[in-house]
């Protein structure tokens, strides 16, 4: 699985790098508008990420213009919808019109703020990723 952080708050980034770290390759962006590039750039290298983790308040560019740009970029891209990527949305406070513009966005999860590394790991599970396992 190759996923994509997409936080500005430097701890919560790096407890979600290691919490998927048993899932394969963790790349990090600390905006939208990186986050926006980085899929970009995996869609033009047919190497795209498998799973975002995105938080939604964040500078420059928000976790939801992000989303709605990543679906966009998908759409004018021919990805096709079962094969696009897998989006969490993660924050602090649980605000309805937050979470209706997410799911608007096709978000695959919304996880409040703290996150459980149990939480995480049980939804990117019922996302399909397994583990990889270690030998």
């Amino acid at each position: 699985m190759k996923s994509l952080i997409v936080e500005d708050d430097f701890t919560t980034r790096r407890l979600m790098q290691i919490y998927l770290a048993g899932f394969g390759e963790c790349a990090v962006a600390i905006n939208g508008v990186e986050a926006v590039n980085a899929i970009e750039q995996g869609i033009m290298s047919n190497d795209p990420y498998d799973l975002v983790c995105m938080d939604i308040k964040m500078p420059q560019m928000d976790g939801q213009e992000a989303l709605k740009l990543i679906r966009q970029m998908e759409k004018e891209n021919g990805v096709d919808p079962a094969d696009s990527v897998k989006v969490i949305v993660t924050t602090a406070t649980e605000q309805h019109e937050n979470r209706k513009s997410a799911i608007e966005n096709e978000c695959a999860v919304y996880l409040i703020k703290p996150i459980r590394k149990a939480d995480l790991v049980a939804e990117v599970e019922k996302l399909g990723f397994a583990k990889k396992i270690k030998i």
